[in-house]
């Protein structure tokens, strides 16, 4: 679990910004900071992803730990998905409609190859989130695909992609005053 906070006092100080005309000190109050910070929220709906769902599930978790400026949440009933995630027997797919929209396929053909569940999860939300394939590439590249083969598990983005993806969702606000904030990662 990736968990982040802000510092306070640090985060106050690095707002402060100083009137070119009467040198006064302004302060962002905590509200248009949380607002500029805040990520946009997309709902998917893994209900047609069948024997998928963990993987499904465990797909949108890593983009979660990855970024910041978007968050993948479980659409609850009654709520409008911005993604669907289906499964058929075909191969894995992503068919975007919108930055942030569209539908997934999670095929059972790759999977009957060896493909990874999660990586071909993680890696098909990656083209919702704007990201292209990356082929051919090493298993470092989650938009590799399958050209990583099938005993390439990495499910997680790596610098470039995560970057790419803060880029395509306003992340530049997230990294604003990145000495204002402290990371702690819990295993």
């Amino acid at each position: 679990m990736h968990v982040r906070t802000l510092t306070g006092g640090l985060a106050a100080a690095l707002m402060v910004s100083f009137s070119l005309a009467g040198g006064q000190a302004v302060a962002a109050s905590p509200e248009a900071e949380g607002a500029s910070r805040a990520a946009r929220v997309l709902l998917y709906d893994a209900g047609g992803s069948a024997e998928f769902r963990t993987a499904v599930d465990r797909g949108a978790a890593i983009w979660n730990e990855s970024v910041d400026a978007v968050e993948l949440r479980p659409a609850a009933a009654g709520q409008r998905a911005n993604i669907r995630v289906l499964a058929d027997n075909g191969w894995p797919r992503a068919l975007p409609t919108t930055l942030g929209n569209g539908t997934v396929y999670i095929g059972r053909q790759a999977v009957d190859q060896g493909y990874n569940t999660i990586r071909i999860s993680a890696h098909e939300l990656g083209h919702i989130l704007g990201l292209p394939d990356r082929k051919p590439g090493p298993c470092s590249s989650l938009m590799s695909g399958s050209t990583a083969g099938t005993a390439c598990t990495n499910a997680y983005p790596n610098a470039a992609e995560k970057a790419e993806v803060e880029g395509n969702f306003g992340g530049a606000l997230t990294q604003a005053a990145p000495a204002a904030r402290d990371e702690v990662i819990v295993d």
